[in-house]
């Protein structure tokens, strides 16, 4: 058979990810915060936009033309004087300022009286508003601005300073040095013995503690800024290791001090603060703020609303693009416009699709944690995402960008949508199978029930576990969920009870 060339014409489908539809899917997974400062964005950016507040235009607000003064020989000569609209309303009438329309009039303001000054600047000004209290209130130092003041006056020599500097912006938030002195030494090209010097001397700024390299280190700044490091102290620090094993018989006998003495001891370390640097942390504090609410019905089930106060809403400016359109006569002004219509349109669609797909997989998530919301965590169902994506017939990635940083305010409390999903542990009698998160929250009741004389292993909370409700979980399971809730072993637990109950004693 000859090979020719030929034409032929072939039909198919492909799915294809556009500009657009790629855009849709991020929006998904954006928090309201991202959200808000995407949307503002595009308002300053599409001139066809503009946001949605809710309000509609009174009488009041709709200014209409005013009658033209008709003045008689007598008024125009005397009394047309009160009747002369002031600099202020002349200047916004042409939208400027007073000095672009009266350039003696800015300068006759400026030399007014310092109380009128301070009465349109700083004061309750006739229409105006109060200053927001925000604006004076004195921002808080941070650890390498305290610490630069102190070192100004310890250090005189610019070297010596140069050095400092490079240790203090080698500090993390706790206050640690995270930076080898050799290799300062070798960045700044300075001898090693200066270093320590400097190091030594700045050890001594305020809060104690500072500049250590470990935590050994720190404590024993702070126990010579008290004048109480001594040797008994030092071989105490020197056991730490001990201490966070709560091995007391094996801790007092490396010290060499008895019972009492290690007891004082021991709470004078209490006294001090391991992480010096951060009473200077200044990260500010988001509140967490809800995407969903949920609430109890009065006649039975759950009312499911979204949070409207944090959902942009825009409004895409269509008489404003037809009058534009009219009178403009260039195409790339046109083909400007007409994109900005389309992606107005777009942003308006994709908003209002995202806010229902939100709603539809929170309802969802409540339909099928029904149980949780309740009786509590223990009723907490195993969910994954194909469940949801199936029941509401979506693609398992969509249900995951809907979840990602979207938060449930629930009568149980405020969760992450993802909290709710959770592997399932099989159970021996056949019955439904046991989330994880459930089934945490039951080793850890197990283990804060335990009396000091009979502390439960890992073994034993598996065997309580299949005993009580019939959970099928291995004993490097329990140890895996006692581990990630921070939850020391049986051995550590049972010596930290032994020495709580002798220091009761």
């Amino acid at each position: 058979m000859g090979m020719t060339p030929r034409l032929e014409f072939r039909q198919s489908q492909s799915l294809t990810l556009t500009p657009q539809l790629m855009q849709s899917i991020r929006l998904l997974q954006l928090s309201h915060l991202e959200l808000n400062a995407f949307v503002e964005a595009e308002l300053q950016r599409n001139p066809l936009l503009e946001r949605e507040d809710g309000t509609e235009a009174s009488d009041a607000d709709i200014e209409f033309p005013e009658r033209p003064l008709e003045l008689s020989a007598y008024e125009d000569t005397v009394d047309h004087a009160d009747r002369i609209q002031s600099a202020d309303s002349i200047a916004s009438s042409y939208d400027t300022e007073v000095e672009n329309v009266f350039p003696e009039q800015a300068s006759q303001e400026a030399q007014g009286t310092g109380q009128s000054q301070w009465t349109e600047r700083g004061g309750l000004a006739e229409g105006g508003e109060a200053p927001d209290i925000d604006q004076f209130v004195a921002a808080r130092p941070s650890l390498a601005d305290h610490l630069t003041d102190q070192i100004g006056m310890m250090l005189t020599d610019p070297a010596d300073r140069l050095i400092a500097r490079f240790l203090t912006d080698s500090l993390d938030e706790a206050g640690y040095l995270t930076t080898e002195i050799e290799t300062v030494a070798e960045q700044l090209g300075a001898p090693l013995a200066a270093v320590e010097a400097v190091l030594k001397t700045i050890q001594n700024c305020d809060p104690p503690g500072v500049f250590a390299r470990d935590v050994r280190e720190c404590l024993a700044i702070q126990l010579r800024d008290k004048d109480r490091l001594d040797p008994l102290m030092e071989r105490l620090l020197d056991h730490l290791d001990l201490l966070a094993a709560h091995d007391m018989v094996g801790l007092a006998r490396a010290v060499g001090a008895d019972r009492e003495d290690l007891l004082d001891m021991l709470a004078e370390l209490r006294q001090l603060d391991p992480k010096p640097g951060r009473a200077f942390e200044v990260g500010m504090v988001e509140a967490v703020v809800p995407d969903v609410f949920v609430r109890e019905a009065n006649g039975g089930g759950w009312v499911i609303e979204l949070n409207a106060d944090i959902l942009p809403r825009v409004l895409v400016n269509r008489t404003y693009y037809a009058t534009v359109t009219k009178k403009t006569r260039d195409a790339a002004e046109k083909t400007f416009l007409t994109d900005c219509l389309a992606t107005a349109n777009w942003l308006a669609k994709s908003l209002d699709q995202r806010a229902q797909t939100i709603l539809k997989v929170a309802a969802e998530i409540v339909k099928q944690q029904d149980g949780f919301l309740l009786h509590g965590i223990a009723h907490l169902r195993p969910m994954t995402l194909k469940m949801v994506a199936d029941a509401i017939d979506m693609h398992e990635s969509t249900v995951s960008r809907v979840t990602s940083n979207k938060y449930l305010s629930t009568p149980r409390g405020l969760f992450e949508m993802k909290y709710f999903f959770t592997t399932a542990l099989g159970s021996s009698t056949g019955e439904a199978e046991h989330s994880a998160e459930a089934v945490r929250h039951r080793i850890r009741q197990l283990i804060e029930g335990e009396k000091p004389a009979d502390i439960l292993s890992d073994d034993t909370i598996a065997q309580m576990l299949q005993k009580e409700q019939g959970i099928e979980v291995a004993r490097r399971t329990v140890a895996k969920y006692r581990e990630g809730m921070h939850i020391s072993s049986s051995v550590i637990r049972r010596r930290q009870k032994r020495a709580a109950l002798a220091s009761v004693r």
